[in-house]
């Protein structure tokens, strides 16, 4: 049974970080396309960064440099670091997995591309 379980969401000041972790179990994060996405009320989900099986990364037009996905395959584990924080990054964040290692193969941002979804972690953004 693949489980994914994310962490590290909470309330941060504008300007902050936040480093989210996601702990696969079930599946291997360095044999997948790995992402996050994330939703914000009132909005679609949207994704934020994916990584491949061979570890080419792709990020959203958004991201403007201010975030990094990373993995760690002994930890079987997914991260997202986030640096200055600005308020319309608050949302729900969530971890997905291909079937496959490819991000391109359905668009690395499209959900339903994506079989498996964590329940997600919520980051707050207040100044």
């Amino acid at each position: 049974q693949v489980q994914l379980v994310e962490s590290g969401g909470g309330s941060v000041q504008v300007g902050g970080s936040v480093r989210l972790s996601c702990a696969a179990s079930g599946i291997g994060t360095g044999d997948k396309c790995m992402s996050w996405f994330r939703q914000a009320p009132g909005k679609e989900r949207e994704g934020v960064a994916a990584i491949s099986a061979g570890g080419t990364e792709y990020y959203g037009i958004f991201v403007d440099g201010r975030f990094i996905i990373s993995r760690d395959t002994d930890e079987n584990s997914l991260f997202l670091q986030i640096d200055s924080l600005k308020p319309e990054d608050t949302a729900m964040y969530y971890c997905a997995a291909k079937m496959i290692g490819s991000c391109v193969s359905g668009g690395w941002s499209a959900t339903y591309a994506y079989t498996y979804w964590g329940r997600g972690t919520q980051v707050t953004v207040s100044s």
